[in-house]
């Protein structure tokens, strides 16, 4: 792609207290166009409140972000719980903040492996389901970075699995930058491009294996860390459904290519 490598956000210097407390020490990064960049820390280490600053939402108290003009984002929020007494198809969530043609949301939802979800109660769901749902939402608004908070929450471990493989997919189609926020390297080191360990200041960053093998990655995630990585890596030879189920792996790579941009 001849915009691979175009600018999305660029952030320096960024410093944040709130309430006293030092959340961002000395901050910067930047996001492009075509990436995977996956932000990984401990709880509190301030990943969720670094997005924020990126986007706009907060305000640092120093620092410089500069965005590409007009950039459009498409997020997925870290949780969502509806309420079970509200009756909510997902046809009424996708429309819930944005206007969307029925064909659109029907494209959206293809894109993603839903496609026969439309009219499902959002109750129903199960936590791939919805998950696929909150990111066939995000990509209605066309983006250009795509912001997914712990995307796999409420996952099991082959659905996680198959939603990194669906993220990366969508980065190749469209050609958006994505950023990842994440605790836990190894279930997106065969995924990402390009890891930022945050704990308030920036601990390291670079490729997925180089920061495996970090000494402030070590020290943060204990010895073990980078043993557990290796199994991660390989080339998967079977794919999985929402739920887990195994598919075939040619029936699922149609599944994804009839909704795909």
């Amino acid at each position: 792609m001849n915009d691979a490598r175009r600018s999305l956000v660029t952030a320096a210097n960024l410093h944040l207290r709130i309430g006293g407390t030092t959340i961002l020490h000395n901050v910067g990064l930047d996001i492009s166009a075509g990436e995977i960049l996956t932000l990984i820390g401990p709880n509190g280490a301030g990943k969720t409140t670094l997005v924020r600053v990126l986007l706009g939402l907060l305000k640092p108290d120093s620092g410089e972000v500069r965005r590409k003009e007009g950039l459009s984002v498409g997020y997925l929020p870290q949780s969502f719980e509806v309420d079970h007494s509200l009756p909510l198809t997902v046809r009424r969530l996708l429309r819930l903040t944005q206007k969307a043609s029925t064909e659109e949301m029907e494209e959206s939802l293809e894109e993603v492996g839903a496609g026969d979800l439309l009219d499902h109660p959002v109750q129903s769901l199960s936590g791939g389901e919805r998950q696929r749902v909150l990111l066939a939402r995000a990509l209605l608004r066309d983006p250009e970075l795509l912001v997914l908070d712990e995307p796999i929450q409420n996952v099991d471990v082959n659905g996680q699995n198959e939603l990194y493989r669906l993220i990366a997919k969508i980065r190749d189609d469209r050609g958006c930058g994505v950023i990842l926020i994440s605790h836990d390297l190894h279930l997106v080191m065969a995924f990402t491009d390009r890891v930022v360990c945050l704990n308030r200041h920036i601990c390291c960053t670079g490729h997925p294996e180089a920061v495996s093998k970090n000494p402030e990655y070590l020290a943060l995630f204990g010895k073990h860390a980078a043993e557990s990585l290796a199994v991660y890596t390989h080339k998967h030879d079977r794919v999985h459904g929402p739920d887990g189920e195994i598919l075939p792996v040619e029936a699922e790579e149609a599944r994804y290519s009839q909704g795909g941009r």
